[in-house]
């Protein structure tokens, strides 16, 4: 009976990299970004330092966003649009969520500017997620995207 051949892997036809290589990719990769429990964690212990960025429009700022944050479109960003900001702060961008870029856009236009940033990752849908507290006229918990019907 001929001995039976190991199946092909998808996760292995890559090798892993090795141990210091993956550590500073994961280290880099946490330099840029950060999650709804450690932000809000920070925001509830109140962390100076901190300034949180919505970057969606001004329409879904005020239907609903993350309690104390500005709300600087990516688009509008500019030296101008920016002034009053401190570059000793950590700015955090987000939007909309794992599917939107516009966070993206922002942070890398904001570090051109010369702001330390770094991403908030699942945007505001993951923050409803969470359960974590909001403003705006949207009820609290509310699903950012509702559920749709199957088809």
């Amino acid at each position: 009976m001929p001995p039976a051949s190991t199946p092909f892997s998808f996760v292995l036809e890559t090798p892993a990299a090795p141990p210091e290589e993956a550590r500073r990719h994961f280290l880099a990769k946490l330099s840029v970004e950060t999650d709804s429990a450690d932000l809000h964690l920070d925001l509830e212990r109140g962390k100076p330092g901190i300034v949180v960025v919505d970057v969606r429009s001004p329409e879904a700022y005020a239907e609903r966003h993350i309690p104390g944050a500005l709300n600087l479109p990516a688009r509008t960003l500019s030296e101008s649009t920016t002034a009053h900001l401190n570059k000793q702060d950590v700015i955090i961008t987000y939007c909309w969520s794992p599917g939107c870029n516009g966070s993206t856009k922002a942070a890398a236009r904001l570090s051109a500017l010369g702001f330390r940033v770094k991403e908030l990752i699942g945007g505001i849908e993951y923050w409803v997620k969470e359960g974590f507290p909001t403003q705006g006229t949207a009820p609290q918990g509310q699903a950012v995207y509702p559920e749709r019907p199957p088809r």
